[in-house]
């Protein structure tokens, strides 16, 4: 619906950072409550968002339109109960980005602006503080969604799988653990074969997930 165009890179841009920015930050909050201070002396823990930008993420979100931020150090064994507060730790980014679109959405959904007319970064100058707001808005919307729904994929280094250690029982964690080596690879070849080649996995599962919850909060998909 709003992706693909070269004028919509600002839009793209904004949006992720603050998605991404959010969402790390949360990583950090996460673990200092639970008792890990690692990311707090790291000056992880904090709003900035140069802090969380990760050189090749970044790079991606300019030329792919998608990308991610540095991870956020943590010490497990600092944690309160263990893997059970890795898993805290590890949901505690894609929920926050489901609360950034949640919050992002009340302004059009209520009409307290109209939904974006034109998803151009110069058209909506041209037209109007209220033009670009909404525009940014549904794109605060969309990257929130599909950060959260790409990172809670039960795949290393995503933080889906720190989720799945963190419930899955004490041999099943085990054995799930054992795949960390493989899941980096595996997870660029998934993102290779979808932007390059054009297959379309991982598309395939993540975007009727973020239909789904763009309906719910917008009434819109944001697909198809």
């Amino acid at each position: 619906m709003i992706f693909g165009a070269p004028d919509q890179i600002p839009f793209r841009l904004l949006a992720l950072l603050i998605a991404i920015t959010l969402h790390e930050a949360s990583h950090a909050a996460a673990a200092y409550l639970l008792g890990d201070s690692t990311a707090r002396r790291l000056g992880r823990l904090t709003l900035n968002p140069i802090k969380h930008m990760d050189p090749m993420g970044t790079l991606l979100i300019v030329f792919v339109g998608f990308g991610w931020g540095k991870p956020v150090p943590v010490n497990a064994m600092a944690l309160r109960r263990g893997r059970q507060g890795m898993g805290v730790v590890a949901a505690a980014g894609p929920l926050s980005n489901l609360a950034t679109a949640a919050i992002a959405s009340v302004p059009l959904r209520l009409d307290l602006v109209s939904m974006p007319s034109t998803f151009s970064f110069t058209d909506a100058i041209s037209a109007g503080p209220e033009a670009f707001v909404s525009a940014l808005l549904l794109f605060v919307v969309a990257f929130s969604i599909i950060l959260a729904v790409f990172n809670l994929i039960p795949l290393f280094p995503l933080d889906g799988s720190g989720v799945a250690l963190g419930v899955l029982p004490v041999e099943q964690a085990r054995q799930f653990a054992k795949l960390e080596k493989y899941g980096p690879g595996f997870l660029m070849l998934l993102i290779g074969a979808d932007f390059i080649l054009g297959v379309g996995i991982l598309r395939a599962v993540i975007f009727p997930v973020v239909n789904y919850v763009s309906i719910i909060l917008l009434d819109v998909r944001l697909f198809g």
